[in-house]
């Protein structure tokens, strides 16, 4: 078993994004690893493993409009099943 089980993924398209505080608030306040959080000012790219992804998603629809969402429970994966 993974110690984070859910790999979190979504684009967030807003205005006046910063990549440095949506990473140094992820650092702050979620338990994960593997975190990518990258883009520009209109749109980022956010790549979490965690086991509360719920709590990743409502940050990251408070930032602007999600799409793209996908939440992969990676314990599953790693034992040949979908994730």
């Amino acid at each position: 078993m993974t110690e984070y089980k859910y790999d979190t993924q979504c684009l967030i398209e807003g205005q006046n994004l910063d990549e440095d505080k949506i990473n140094a608030y992820f650092q702050q306040n979620f338990d994960g690893d593997s975190l990518i959080a990258v883009g520009d000012e209109t749109l980022i790219k956010i790549h979490f493993h965690t086991n509360k992804p719920w709590e990743v998603l409502e940050y990251c629809a408070s930032l602007g409009e999600m799409f793209d969402v996908v939440v992969e429970d990676m314990d599953r994966q790693s034992r040949g099943l979908k994730g």
